[in-house]
């Protein structure tokens, strides 16, 4: 008896030493929340599971339609005052995105929440830096329908097929923020009179909730590393 107590102990013991030091924040005050060894944290809906996996340390995001929510400790999953940052790295004709303030969904497009997009040579002239359907980045030619008074327009996407990238997303009260390497590619603040920023979709709208991670369709590949939050409400 007592030796399983001891081992009981030992264990509960060893668990709480290592959930703190999970948990414990570096010297900017943010939290890891991706280990880079295995998916523990997350929840990937019933959609296309597969197409999320850890390799060499790194986030793979590899196949059919999905969503990868964070659904650990940190906030409880559910924060409304935060700074996100990640690295990531786009393939040739990759399209994905980091959706925020959204909730955990088995199928589907996400309902709840923004997305900022993760998109460099995709066909969709969205590119990555926008808050999608809000407030875009667009290259190629000026769009004749879909774009908005919130747009801008370059040349070329800030991020690069095969060169990982520092991406940057804060929110805090109604004003998101969104930086690629360092620089600022939105700043966008909701609507004072509480209309929906995207018309005819009323879940596109800042409340509270977790992070999540697309997997676009099977022809792009994106990676994740060094994900880390920062929750500041």
């Amino acid at each position: 008896m007592k030796t399983l107590k001891f081992y009981l102990l030992t264990l509960l013991t060893f668990s709480l030493v290592l959930t703190n030091t999970q948990s414990k924040p570096d010297g900017e005050g943010f939290v890891t929340i991706f280990n880079g060894k295995d998916l523990s944290g997350w929840k990937a809906g019933a959609e296309n599971p597969g197409s999320f996996h850890v390799e060499d340390g790194l986030l793979v995001v590899d196949g059919p339609r999905c969503h990868l929510f964070y659904a650990g400790p940190v906030g409880a999953a559910d924060f409304k005052n935060f700074e996100l940052k990640l690295k990531a790295k786009t393939t040739k004709g990759s399209n994905g995105g980091v959706y925020f303030h959204t909730k955990f969904q088995d199928e589907g497009w996400p309902n709840k929440g923004y997305e900022a997009q993760v998109n460099s040579t995709h066909k969709d002239p969205k590119k990555t830096g926008s808050l999608y359907a809000v407030k875009n980045i667009w290259v190629g030619d000026v769009p004749k329908k879909g774009k908005n008074s919130n747009d801008t327009y370059a040349k070329a996407a800030p991020s690069t097929d095969g060169e990982w990238f520092d991406y940057h997303i804060i929110v805090k009260g109604k004003t998101i923020e969104i930086k690629v390497n360092g620089k600022t590619t939105v700043k966008y603040t909701e609507p004072a009179d509480g209309s929906d920023p995207v018309p005819g979709n009323p879940g596109r709208k800042l409340s509270s909730g977790t992070i999540g991670i697309q997997a676009h369709d099977p022809k792009s590949v994106v990676y994740y590393k060094g994900i880390r939050l920062k929750v500041t409400d």
